[in-house]
């Protein structure tokens, strides 16, 4: 067929066919005779391809890339693909739920009796402004796409070396196995672990009998979890924007993971862990991560370390946002949780949260 019949089956200009055809997504046939292009049942396909994927809002480039995983029959590399542009559109829905609710708090001041102080008012857009950036502004700067290949032998180097005194993921078993017992999973409960990495957490959870789910922002940490779970759904995500429903799950875990977020993202993390979670008194959070008890605690240590010569202790601190417990407790408070805690070393401690009573 001629552009304008597939542009009229298709429902869709034959600009947009044409401007599909100038980005090399699509290379019809052109006759011998005059030059006009012919579309053919399979270019008719490629173009609804296309079609749907841009009505999903991926980009020209990311479209490039998910045709080229079609072309090889690489159903996995799709799928990436498919939940990378879900994890952008939940990223964008829960950033405009956070303004119409801004907006909403807005209205309410606007209704109060008296006059209206207006600061109130930029205050509001301030906050609103800044949490919108601390979403926006998280960004892997450890690539932990290179890691994945060796992440199961780090964790598994379980004291600190004599030429390494700070080891990141010391007490690491028993972190994770108080984890697990904490959390108790009953046989056929939801549970997320965020930060899944290769699935270590997730999978001890899944060997009690929950049915697991795991977020990571690394495709390639994902990739290794399905090689060693296939029984755990994974997706591309991250603590900002959870590419889930509203109380989706029984549970939310995390491991050595909290720390990556900036203190701003650690508070919007916890109302989205809040989200997902179903609103029954036996839902439950567990994070396991290296924390300091409070800012006392974190002052001392960070003179200890710099007159250690540790360097990787050194960058471990200016790297990461170890949060500090006591702050941690209380927003989970705030949030409507009651907690309680153990620690494994000086840093690293397991906290659990379930509802007030």
């Amino acid at each position: 067929m001629n552009i304008k019949e597939a542009a009229s089956r298709l429902g869709i200009s034959a600009r947009a066919i044409r401007f599909y055809e100038e980005k090399g997504l699509i290379q019809p046939a052109k006759q011998v005779s005059n030059g006009y292009r012919t579309y053919t049942e399979n270019d008719i396909w490629r173009l609804q391809t296309i079609a749907a994927l841009r009505e999903i809002g991926m980009s020209l480039q990311d479209i490039t890339h998910a045709l080229a995983e079609i072309d090889q029959g690489n159903q996995q590399g799709l799928e990436e693909y498919l939940e990378l542009q879900q994890a952008v559109m939940y990223a964008q829905w829960v950033e405009l739920k956070r303004m119409m609710d801004t907006t909403q708090r807005m209205i309410d001041l606007n209704r109060q009796d008296g006059t209206l102080d207006v600061s109130h008012l930029h205050d509001l857009a301030d906050s609103a402004r800044r949490l919108r950036e601390a979403r926006q502004n998280w960004h892997d700067r450890w690539n932990y796409d290179k890691q994945a290949a060796i992440h199961d032998q780090r964790v598994q180097i379980e004291s600190p070396q004599p030429d390494k005194p700070f080891n990141l993921y010391h007490n690491y078993d028993e972190a994770l196995a108080h984890t697990v017992q904490w959390i108790s999973p009953v046989p056929g409960e939801h549970g997320l672990d965020i930060g899944t990495g290769t699935g270590n957490l997730a999978g001890r959870m899944l060997h009690q009998g929950a049915v697991m789910t795991g977020i990571d922002q690394s495709r390639e940490m994902l990739r290794t979890c399905r090689l060693k779970y296939p029984q755990i759904q994974v997706k591309l995500g991250n603590f900002l924007a959870l590419p889930f429903a509203d109380q989706s799950f029984d549970f939310v875990v995390s491991s050595f993971a909290f720390h990556h977020l900036g203190p701003d993202q650690q508070q919007l993390a916890l109302e989205e862990i809040q989200r997902v979670l179903k609103a029954s008194g036996t839902s439950r959070i567990c994070l396991t991560d290296l924390m300091f008890t409070d800012s006392t605690h974190r002052d001392a240590y960070k003179r200890l370390a710099a007159a250690s010569g540790d360097t990787e202790q050194q960058r471990a601190l200016r790297e990461r946002h170890f949060p500090m417990l006591d702050e941690l407790c209380y927003r989970l408070t705030h949030l409507g949780y009651e907690t309680k805690q153990v620690r494994h070393n000086e840093l690293l401690h397991t906290v659990l949260a379930v509802p007030l009573k």
